[in-house]
């Protein structure tokens, strides 16, 4: 016992006097030490005495397209964690190909009493589907929130990137490395943010180079899957146009997007720059490592949970959509154009 009492006292940098009160439950500790102490019990592997496990608020499902890319996993984390320092317990319910649907999912998570529901990628992102399951969800007094994707047609709160503003990053970058035939690579055109992201791209590249809408978007978009493989299709229709640098929607098509360039014999960034979006969890740690446009996720995720807080509250949020910043993160995969080797 006196060496957990030690282990624990020094993760969590207080007295073990400090931690024999916290596990005894004891008054005369302040609440951050308290959290302090029972996040070192939890990251130790010790096991939370009875008296000390939280009682949970509720249930709040978290629906997430799929779990490969990187950036959804860091999302629910971010929001797990959120709900949980509120005592709610997170539910994630994953889609997956050929397995159950969001509409599937959403009554799954109905049925098991949930407090409310965080859609994130979901089908609020996609023109073409119907948003009326949405408001029946309202009907049946389930508060919920949307993210990454913005529908007029559904009264709910919001939450997203900038996507347009992304683009103007991505692009104002490598023009200023002396880039002229930019590519993007992103998804299926359906998609609000992809929708969003090719209006940031081309009024840039209109601003900044001078070159006419409509000719970007026949000439210098390439749509795509949201994966390697994807971006990999999409960075090779591309630098066949014979584009020195590519943006991609995701970090995954940014990969992908270097595979392309390699196995033509070029090299990332001397012969071709890309850029990502995102900047998911390692990868700041590939080869060369990635410049991307750092998705605000800490933020997103956290604005996600206070806003359905709220609504479980019965104190709504507006419903209207509250947009985050996103910053250019610049590493090793964009260098100046070849040709322009006087800039920087």
């Amino acid at each position: 016992m006196t060496t957990r009492l030690a282990d624990i006292a020094a993760q969590a940098g207080v007295s073990e006097a400090t931690v024999s009160r916290v596990l005894n439950g004891k008054p005369g500790v302040a609440a951050t030490t308290r959290q302090t102490v029972l996040a070192a019990l939890d990251v130790l592997g010790y096991e939370r005495p009875v008296r000390l496990r939280q009682r949970s608020e509720g249930l709040v499902g978290l629906i997430t397209p799929e779990l490969e890319n990187p950036i959804f996993p860091a999302l629910a984390q971010v929001i797990g964690q959120a709900l949980t320092r509120q005592g709610y317990t997170p539910v994630l319910a994953t889609q997956t190909p050929g397995g159950s649907t969001e509409d599937e999912l959403t009554e799954m998570l109905v049925d098991r009493g949930v407090a409310g529901i965080i859609f994130v990628s979901g089908l609020h992102a996609d023109t073409s589907a119907d948003m009326q399951r949405y408001e029946q969800l309202r009907a049946q007094g389930v508060p919920f929130v949307l993210v990454d994707g913005f529908s007029p047609k559904v009264q709910a709160p919001f939450i997203s990137p900038d996507d347009r503003a992304a683009m103007s990053l991505a692009v104002t970058h490598l023009v200023s490395l002396g880039h002229k035939r930019i590519g993007l690579a992103l998804g299926p055109k359906r998609f609000v943010p992809v929708q969003r992201k090719i209006e940031g791209f081309v009024r840039t590249m209109q601003d900044l180079l001078g070159l006419a809408g409509a000719t970007v978007e026949a000439d210098l978009v390439q749509h795509s899957l949201y994966t390697l493989e994807g971006g990999q299709a999409a960075a090779s229709a591309l630098i066949d146009r014979d584009c020195t640098a590519v943006v991609c929607a995701s970090d995954m098509m940014a990969l992908g997007a270097i595979r392309a360039a390699r196995q033509r014999g070029l090299e990332v960034p001397r012969d071709v720059s890309v850029v990502g979006f995102d900047d998911s969890p390692l990868i700041a740690f590939t080869d060369p490592p990635l410049t991307t446009i750092r998705k605000p996720v800490p933020a997103m995720g956290q604005a996600a949970v206070r806003t359905l807080l709220e609504e479980i509250g019965g104190t709504p949020a507006p419903h209207s959509e509250f947009v985050f910043m996103p910053e250019l993160v610049v590493r090793g995969s964009t260098a100046s154009a070849p040709g322009d080797r006087t800039r920087p």
